[in-house]
């Protein structure tokens, strides 16, 4: 990864936050970001990178959009002197700024957009995904996220939507939104983006600061902390994908986890349990070796009978297969309604492969690999398919 990579990964979604701040057009922000990035591009090489990389990006992407401005007749050529002389009463200093990325989170989730939309405009706008890249993390055609992304921003711009963190009485509201942004922007970095993790956990610190009486706010920081600890040892020095059961425990960071299981045992204290609770107290359990898979299970249970559905119901029949064998898990599995799911057809294939099935398990892993785009997922899919006794 260069140095624009590496500036963009890290600073994409700052930079457009402060400009939304600044000049409260989502459009004009990001396409002068955009901008700036081309500028860096051609630039940089031969001069290379200046001091603060993240500052020259701002300023650019800044002047941008004030050019951009002045140059549209309908606007007022007052509007870009004023936003510039906002933008100079409130730089925003490296180290000393509000938390930009938090409003702008704040802003997609609002109540007038749909689920969909609110998850999509998050991605794109703070995680600097294209929209082919979100598409494919919602199996949906790409024409079809680029009309919801545009359909999101015009509706922010309609409903004279407040770029804000909302008041103490519409935060609750609108925290399920925001949990489930956050904890999707982690789940996309999983494998490959580790910057999507760490500012989905710095953006999960910040959200527990902001309402320390909300446990599911705590669940999803102990969840992420969890998942997260396990990184250095999930995939090889060679980058191929290491499965739970066979990573080496002593590469996992101790640090994290010890936060990880702290925040959980205060929210058992709360006993006021949530999905993201549960699934940090699952997360907490695979941290205590052997694995203690009834107790797994009987969390699964807990997660099924306040949020049910067909993931929640792969992920037991996983923890079943480990409890009761495989062709008890795969009884269950074929009876969910996952025939679009990638992580189903992978776990099917393991369940046969443990059954000694292997043409069966041959089909099912072509079925993955016709759905994953990951290529560590689809190393290790090819790996374990090559290796099957045909």
């Amino acid at each position: 990864m260069n140095e624009i990579e590496r500036v963009f990964r890290e600073e994409h979604g700052r930079a457009v936050s402060v400009l939304v701040r600044v000049f409260g057009d989502i459009d004009v922000a990001e396409e002068a970001v955009q901008d700036a990035f081309a500028t860096a591009t051609r630039r940089w090489p031969e001069t290379g990178p200046p001091p603060s990389p993240a500052g020259w990006i701002i300023t650019t992407a800044r002047n941008r959009a004030i050019d951009r401005l002045r140059r549209e007749s309908q606007r007022p050529g007052k509007h870009a002197e004023a936003a510039f002389l906002q933008f100079q009463a409130e730089p925003p200093e490296e180290g000393a700024v509000p938390d930009e990325r938090l409003r702008l989170i704040f802003t997609c989730c609002h109540p007038a957009l749909s689920p969909a939309a609110r998850v999509a405009l998050t991605l794109r706008l703070l995680g600097g995904l294209t929209t082919a890249e979100i598409a494919r993390a919602f199996l949906v055609p790409e024409p079809t996220m680029a009309q919801r992304v545009v359909r999101a921003k015009n509706k922010i711009r309609d409903a004279r939507i407040p770029y804000r963190v909302p008041g103490e009485a519409d935060l609750p509201a609108r925290l399920r939104a925001v949990l489930a942004v956050i904890y999707l922007i982690f789940n996309e970095g999983h494998l490959t983006r580790a910057d999507l993790c760490a500012e989905a956990i710095r953006l999960g610190r910040v959200l527990t600061a902001l309402m320390p009486d909300e446990p599911e706010a705590h669940g999803l920081l102990a969840l992420m902390l969890l998942t997260e600890a396990r990184r250095p040892a999930r995939t090889s020095g060679s980058g191929d994908l290491i499965l739970l059961s066979d990573q080496d425990r002593t590469r996992w960071d101790q640090a994290l986890i010890a936060e990880g299981r702290t925040i959980v045992r205060a929210c058992l204290r709360r006993d006021r349990p949530g999905p993201y609770q549960i699934q940090a107290a699952i997360n907490a359990v695979h941290t205590d070796p052997p694995t203690d898979w009834r107790q797994i299970v009987q969390l699964y249970d807990h997660l099924l009978a306040i949020t049910p559905g067909p993931i929640v119901s792969l992920n037991r029949a996983i923890a079943i297969a480990e409890l009761e064998g495989p062709e008890a898990a795969l009884s269950l599995l074929d009876a969910l309604p996952l025939g679009d799911y990638r992580l189903f057809h992978s776990t099917r294939a393991d369940l046969l492969r443990r059954l000694d099935r292997p043409a069966q398990a041959a089909a099912a892993y072509d079925r993955a690999l016709a759905l994953t785009e990951n290529p560590v997922e689809r190393r290790f899919l090819q790996d374990r398919r090559r290796t099957l006794p045909l």
